[in-house]
């Protein structure tokens, strides 16, 4: 894998950093800048201007976030933001979409993201797609990811489909050899997973059979952990492959 790469991130909500992948981009001496969306006041407009320069990033990945991408009325740098990642994903570098920042790339290229018929809650089997094409980034047969949604993308067009689950059958797509969109999230930390139970307080009132316990999650086990970051650092080498 390259070394001395420029990393950027977009961050929309302040628990919700790099998790994971930190200290895998900086074993391979990654140069990291973020945007902080959420450090944004509601009423402060944003120019496309301030975002970083297209040259100046190798490798985009994009983080969750509780909002949603169609909320531009109350969020409207997401209108600036998806603009932005128009001319970014046209120049055919690598990026990564997080929960969010799946759904973000997805609505950006065209596609919809709307509210998912049940709310993902917690760690689910995710399935491969069979028979997808040869150049596809690889996926075990199926694997225990973290989900923390109740909006999903529809597959962008041109996208190849890679995995789903009986509840949410879009949860992972490439675009290219140089874009993997997630609905899950695959850098979670026991850290990380705490800080989204003390944040999220509408655990306590939403129930339904994919909506698990603060209990039940506060004793993941590490191989569920362990599992989703051996998952990002390959896609991470995948993508910036196409470089």
């Amino acid at each position: 894998m390259r070394t001395h790469f420029k990393v950027h991130y977009f961050q929309h909500i302040a628990g919700e950093g790099f998790g994971s992948c930190y200290e895998f981009l900086k074993s391979h001496q990654a140069k990291i800048t973020a945007t902080e969306f959420f450090a944004l006041p509601s009423d402060t407009g944003l120019e496309i201007e301030a975002l970083p320069q297209i040259e100046d990033v190798d490798l985009l990945i994009i983080m969750g976030g509780p909002m949603s991408v169609n909320d531009e009325a109350n969020y409207p740098w997401l209108k600036i933001e998806k603009r932005w990642l128009r001319r970014y994903l046209a120049t055919g570098k690598p990026a990564i979409g997080l929960c969010l920042g799946g759904q973000l790339i997805a609505n950006a290229l065209g596609a919809s993201v709307s509210r998912h018929t049940q709310k993902e809650l917690g760690w689910t089997t995710v399935y491969r797609i069979d028979n997808v094409p040869k150049h596809c980034f690889e996926l075990p047969k199926e694997f225990n990811v973290l989900q923390w949604h109740s909006e999903s993308f529809d597959i962008p067009k041109g996208a190849i489909h890679l995995a789903e689950n009986p509840v949410c059958r879009n949860q992972m797509y490439q675009i290219g050899s140089n874009v993997l969109g997630f609905q899950f999230h695959p850098e979670i930390t026991p850290e990380v997973l705490q800080k989204f139970l003390d944040d999220d307080d509408k655990l306590a009132v939403f129930d339904g059979e994919q909506i698990q316990s603060v209990d039940r999650l506060r004793k993941s086990p590490l191989q569920y952990f362990l599992q989703g970051n051996d998952l990002l650092n390959r896609a991470i080498e995948f993508v910036l492959k196409s470089a």
